[in-house]
């Protein structure tokens, strides 16, 4: 009877693991799984004797080994040659199609991981081990078992191999540096886990695994890789949803922008695309180099961490009066463009890394984020680095710094600080908040000298100064014109955005849009009490206490009465669009530069219309708006015959509602 329930709990939690990892689909809840676990833990424990060699039990860890026995691949795990830009893409197209007159391609994300083989006989996992050499790996079965994504026992009794990346997503990273862990990113967090002697360790890092390769598909009547994917799938491995076929080098590029761009939003990291011929016959007519397959190759994007030197540690201050300490950087090219400064969060955090002005360090950047340093190389130091020291006066006004007990950032104490007030108004123009374009940084710091803009309602009353901006320096007609135009479009934005760019402590972006949501005017945030605003969720009590501070003071009811004499919304407009309009339901690309829109700008406009964005051109694609200096999408919507927009055009449709 014992025998049969520990059974039936086997059953019940390998399916879970299959749904949640392979499916994405979960049919019983954590607090279930938790409780059939447990209850398997202590059957096993109380009937040593009847705990099957494939339990999940295994994943909770224990083994420990002495050391890593060698293990001899089968076949070698070879590795893939690189190619670094579209040019070399296009060559590598080039030379497969000398061999095969019109190959497709399956397109893979390359996890930032550690390779694994995994050996399976009669259905059950009985060997894990490490790409090694590409002939001699190290047996990692112990902790390869701890991993929840990587089957004890798969849904066919066969003998197989497969390959694949054990990984660690970003937020199992975070957590375990968060813990006091030191690791620099996710690759050498995941690889040092798989590493452990102590099966425990590894199982508490929250590893995960993915599947890409079968080494013997002819063996299963296999005769394509995205059939050798589908077939792993349905063995119970899991594999990235996120691989694609593609028919030809243009949906190829087009796979690989898009990632470039959306690899942020990704759970884990990812460092390129692997690009491999579909068809396995086709693979074996081109055939391998010494060290890596002919049909295959990995796009690597541009390196996210290179080392530069720390030049001098100097002192911002921004919006809130925070007084941030900063890396000035010897220039370096990171993600394609080029770097001179990191920020360095606060006293803290330099202090932690010890980092130090004549330092050689790794810089990091992940997308739009400010690249920030990862680690100080110590063993490039000489002796002349200078240790750092938090600054105890404001660099701008001189005013003396007060840190905040809960907070490991200092503010100036002046609250008439320019630097704070240049930076609030550089705040309000930005993406997030009132995006104003045609200011930068030195134009608000310039217009704020010379007395133009002060406070957030100037911004609305600097017609006035139009004569005497066109005797500024690079301020022609057309540039001022923009400039205007762009600032009267903003008073149309929704009020989210206008909560964004009064730089209320504690509320970011996210933060304004659930008040705007659930409040739906400035009138009803103003009058709501802090119980109010405090049971919203994730609104909580610091933020509902900042609220209410901010609204409570006359100067600040005083600017929302002059922005709404200035026409300026003061309502929550998202949902305001009921009806269906023409953007409804249709799927847009955006090519080229448009004059009076940046890409998102235009997107979020397009979006909250109905629409939907894309960044690839297709059969499915409904408009191409175009600007100057359209490319490939423009032709390619011309050659599919898809409804091409001017941006008057585009103008013209946004004016209808």
């Amino acid at each position: 009877m014992i025998s049969k329930r520990i059974d039936e709990l086997i059953d019940i939690i390998e399916k879970a693991n299959y749904e949640y990892y392979t499916l994405d689909k979960p049919t019983i809840t954590d607090q279930e799984y938790d409780r059939y676990m447990q209850e398997l833990i202590r059957l096993e424990e109380e009937n040593p004797e009847l705990q099957r060699p494939d339990s999940p039990t295994v994943r909770v860890g224990g083994k420990v080994i002495d050391g890593f026995e060698k293990v001899t691949h089968e076949k070698p795990m070879l590795s893939l040659g690189n190619v670094f830009n579209e040019s070399e893409i296009i060559s590598f197209d080039e030379k497969i199609k000398k061999v095969v007159s019109k190959p497709k391609y399956v397109c893979e994300l390359k996890i930032d991981g550690l390779s694994v083989s995994l050996l399976y006989k009669n259905g059950k996992l009985v060997r894990a081990a490490t790409r090694g050499d590409g002939v001699t790996g190290e047996d990692i079965t112990h902790n390869a078992k701890t991993i929840k994504s990587i089957p004890l026992k798969i849904n066919k009794d066969i003998d197989i191999e497969v390959r694949g990346e054990i990984y660690m997503s970003k937020d199992s990273f975070d957590k375990l540096n968060a813990f006091g862990e030191n690791f620099a990113n996710p690759r050498n967090a995941a690889a040092g886990s798989v590493r452990q002697l102590d099966s425990k360790v590894a199982a508490s890092r929250k590893l995960d695994c993915f599947i890409y390769h079968l080494p013997d598909p002819e063996d299963y009547n296999i005769y394509t890789h995205e059939d050798a994917l589908r077939f792993m799938k349905e063995l119970g491995f899991n594999v990235n949803p996120n691989n694609k076929k593609v028919n030809n080098i243009e949906e190829l590029l087009e796979y690989i922008d898009y990632w470039t761009e959306n690899r942020p939003k990704l759970p884990y990291e990812i460092d390129g695309v692997v690009i491999k011929v579909n068809d396995l016959n086709d693979q074996q007519r081109l055939g391998f180099t010494a060290k890596s397959p002919k049909w295959a190759t990995a796009y690597k994007f541009p390196a996210e961490e290179v080392l530069t030197k720390v030049t001098d540690i100097i002192f911002t201050v921004g919006r809130t009066g925070q007084v941030t300490p900063s890396a000035n950087l010897e220039p370096v090219r990171v993600m394609g463009s080029v770097i001179s400064r990191a920020t360095l969060h606060n006293e803290d955090y330099v202090v932690s890394k010890d980092i130090r002005k004549g330092d050689i360090v790794s810089i990091k950047k992940a997308g739009d984020v400010i690249p920030e340093v990862v680690k100080v190389i110590t063993e490039r130091r000489d002796g002349t680095e200078i240790p750092f020291e938090m600054t105890k006066v404001c660099p701008i006004c001189h005013h003396s710094l007060k840190r905040k007990d809960e907070e490991a950032a200092y503010y100036c104490t002046n609250e008439h600080c320019d630097a704070k007030k240049i930076e609030k108004l550089i705040h309000f123009t930005s993406r997030h908040a009132m995006y104003i374009e045609g200011f930068g940084d030195r134009i608000i710091e310039d217009f704020y000298n010379l007395g133009y803009l002060k406070n957030y309602d100037d911004f609305y009353k600097l017609y006035e100064h139009k004569k005497e901006l066109a005797e500024l320096e690079g301020f022609g007609e057309k540039s001022i014109n923009n400039l205007l135009e762009s600032i009267e479009n903003s008073k149309k934005n929704s009020l989210e955005r206008l909560l964004f760019g009064l730089s209320i402590r504690h509320v970011g972006a996210k933060t304004a849009d659930i008040l705007g949501k659930n409040f739906k005017t400035m009138d009803n945030i103003i009058n709501a009490s802090f119980d109010d605003l405090a049971s919203i969720k994730d609104i909580g009590d610091t933020i509902a206490k900042s609220v209410c501070d901010f609204f409570k003071k006359e100067e600040n009811l005083d600017l929302i009465k002059k922005l709404r004499a200035l026409n300026v919304n003061m309502m929550y407009l998202k949902e305001q669009i009921g009806e269906k309009t023409y953007f409804t339901d249709k799927n847009f690309v955006l090519t080229g530069t448009l004059e009076r829109f940046s890409r998102d700008n235009a997107k979020e406009k397009i979006e909250l219309l109905g629409g939907n964005c894309s960044t690839s051109v297709s059969k499915n694609t409904d408009i191409v708006i175009a600007g100057k200096e359209a490319g490939s999408k423009l032709d390619k919507a011309n050659k599919l015959g898809i409804e091409v927009w001017d941006e008057e055009k585009f103008i013209n449709e946004l004016s209808k509602y």
